[in-house]
């Protein structure tokens, strides 16, 4: 499996941008470890390949801005992904 390299910080466009597009899958697993009620500290270390313990900073700053994006893609984002190309 190729890991997908990351920001720490994603992008706080109000369009969709080519990151968002490349981070889609980590967007909705994300989404899905926050509904299954899983700890941060294990989200990051799975999904970004982060230890919290000697990153604790970096690491929450990472989580919490992914899972930002995340929302945002889900309650909005998407709209964007739906319009014709052009429009």
């Amino acid at each position: 499996m190729t890991k997908v390299s990351f920001d720490d910080v994603p992008p706080k466009s109000s369009t969709v941008t080519s990151y968002d597009e490349r981070h889609a899958g980590t967007y909705l697993r994300l989404l899905d470890a926050e509904s299954a009620g899983a700890d941060w500290r294990e989200v990051v270390m799975v999904l970004f390949g982060l230890d919290p313990v000697n990153e604790p900073e970096r690491s929450r700053l990472i989580y919490d801005g992914h899972l930002a994006r995340a929302r945002w893609m889900r309650d909005s984002g998407f709209k964007h992904l739906l319009r014709p190309q052009g429009h």
